[in-house]
């Protein structure tokens, strides 16, 4: 268990974001990556999948990505709204992808549903804290990095990216993990 504020939080709760302040630091009541945000991305996995059979039944993309098919419905709504998914009517019908899934970046999707990608706070509220907050200017400037970092990680990586990791241990990054392996060791 983990220690937020002095109670104990399971580590799902890190998902939560942390609102900070001059010596302080509280927990913020929206998640950031919630579960429609992840039922989101699930949904979008199946589209990706099945990218080549045309439009998807939503109880079919339920079915496979064992989500809630009423919460899949308003989760679908809002990605044709974004004119991220079509939807086809018809005997036929159902979801399809509206661009190939190397073209649709996790951060469209997460942005889309739950707002700001960073779980540390937005780089500008963080800028701020660096500018007026010289005791703890570091502490703000390591946040802002990992809000960087986070956000260039899901910025880069696609609903294809995912698809293509089934099955592979371990993190990959956009365009194989082979850089990433030789980096490592060196090569």
């Amino acid at each position: 268990m983990i220690s937020i504020s002095g109670q104990q939080a399971s580590p799902l709760l890190l998902c939560k974001g942390i609102e900070m302040g001059h010596n302080h630091a509280r927990e913020d009541s929206a998640l950031k990556i919630s579960q429609k945000g992840l039922y989101a991305l699930q949904a979008m996995m199946t589209l990706a999948r099945r990218h080549e059979q045309g439009a998807i039944k939503i109880r079919d993309i339920a079915a496979e990505s064992d989500l809630p098919e009423k919460f899949l419905e308003l989760i679908l709504l809002e990605l044709k709204n974004a004119r991220i998914v079509d939807s086809v009517r018809g005997a036929r019908g159902g979801y399809q992808l509206r661009r190939p899934p190397s073209e649709i970046p996790l951060s469209d999707i997460i942005r889309l549903v739950d707002g700001p990608l960073a779980p540390l706070g937005d780089a500008e509220q963080l800028r701020g804290l660096i500018a007026k907050d010289a005791d703890h200017r570091a502490l703000y400037e390591v946040f802002l990095a990992v809000r960087d970092a986070a956000a260039k990680i899901l910025e880069n990586t696609t609903v294809a990216d995912l698809v293509a990791q089934k099955g592979r241990k371990g993190p990959g990054t956009k365009g194989g993990s082979s850089a990433a392996k030789k980096k490592a060791t060196g090569a």
